[in-house]
C-alpha cells in the first residue's frame, strides 16, 4: 500500500489512541489553572487539541499545522474551534499566550537553539510552554530508514531528506533557563502494543518518519522502498505468537514555565 501525501491525516489516526497518550501525560504536568487562550502548534488531526479542550473547557483555543488535510480533519472534529494552516516557524502571534502546546511537532523544524527561544517569548509571564518531542532517532526503526535511504535507486531522490538534528535534554535546559522561571523535563519510553506484526510497525511510520521519504517518490519506488523496509523491520521487531508486536518510543517531555 502506497501512501497519498494528501491523505496523511487518515494515516496518523490509525494509531490515534497510542499517540494521543504522550500529550495526556504531557498536560497532567501543566498546572495553570486560569488559563484564557491556549494554542496547539502542529495540532494535526485535533487529537491534542481535544485534549487541550477537555482540561481548559473555558478557553479559547486555536491550532495551526502546515497541512491543509491535517487542518481539515482538525476542523470537522472540533468545528467550534479555530484551526489555521500555517508553518510553525512562521508563527507571528500579536499576543502573548496562557499555554502554548507542541506535541510531536517541532521535531520537523530545524534550528531549535532559535526555536524554542522564539516560542517561549509568545507565552506570558507564568503561562507555560509544553513540550512532547519523540526522541527515537537511535531506535532500529530510524537507522533502518537512513540506511535504506542511502541505497538503492531513489539514493538521488532521496539525497535532499535529512534527518533534522534534535539536541540533548541537557541542551535544551541550557537554551530556556534565561527565559524561564521553572522548566520541568522528563524521558518516558512508552511499548506500544500493536497488532498486526511488523506491518503494524510500518504502518505506523508511514503516518510520521517515513512521510518525508515516500513524498518524493513516485508509486512504484515507494512500493518497493516499503518492501525493503517492511522486510528489515520484521527482523528487528519480530511479532509474538499472537501476532502482536512492541514498538518501543522514546519521548522527551518539556514543561517551561515563563518568567
Amino acid at each position: 500500500m502506497t501512501v497519498n501525501p494528501e491523505n496523511y491525516s487518515a494515516q496518523y489516526r490509525q494509531f490515534e489512541n497510542e499517540r494521543t497518550r504522550p500529550v495526556r501525560d504531557l498536560l497532567a504536568a501543566v498546572t495553570l489553572r486560569n488559563v484564557e487562550h491556549a494554542m496547539d502548534l502542529g495540532c494535526g488531526p485535533g487529537n491534542s487539541t481535544e485534549v487541550m479542550s477537555v482540561q481548559y473547557p473555558d478557553a479559547v483555543i486555536s491550532g495551526i499545522d502546515a497541512s491543509p488535510d491535517m487542518i481539515e480533519a482538525a476542523r470537522k472534529r472540533l468545528p467550534d474551534l479555530r484551526f489555521d494552516v500555517c508553518d510553525i516557524a512562521g508563527w507571528a502571534p500579536e499576543q502573548a499566550y496562557d499555554l502554548v502546546l507542541a506535541n510531536a511537532s517541532l521535531q520537523w523544524l530545524a534550528d531549535h537553539e532559535i526555536l524554542f527561544p522564539s516560542l517561549i517569548s509568545k507565552v506570558r509571564s507564568g503561562g507555560c510552554l509544553a513540550v512532547q518531542l519523540p526522541d527515537n532517532l537511535d531506535e532500529p526503526a530510524h537507522h533502518l530508514l537512513r540506511e535504506l535511504a542511502t541505497n538503492g535507486p531513489w539514493v538521488s531522490k532521496l539525497s535532499g531528506v535529512k534527518r533534522t538534528p534534535r539536541l540533548s535534554a541537557n541542551r535544551y535546559y541550557e537554551i530556556l533557563a534565561s527565559h524561564c522561571a521553572k522548566i520541568d523535563m522528563w524521558r518516558t519510553t512508552y511499548f506500544h502494543v500493536l497488532k498486526g506484526g511488523s506491518d503494524a510497525v510500518v504502518e505506523w511510520f508511514k503516518g510520521s518518519a517515513l512521510r518525508p521519504f515516500l513524498s518524493a517518490l513516485n508509486r512504484t519506488e515507494q512500493e518497493d522502498f516499503l518492501a525493503q523496509y517492511r522486510k528489515e523491520i520484521a527482523i528487528h521487531y519480530p511479532a509474538f505468537e499472537d501476532g502482536t508486536v512492541l514498538l518501543p518510543f522514546p519521548r522527551l517531555f518539556i514543561v517551561a514555565q515563563g518568567g
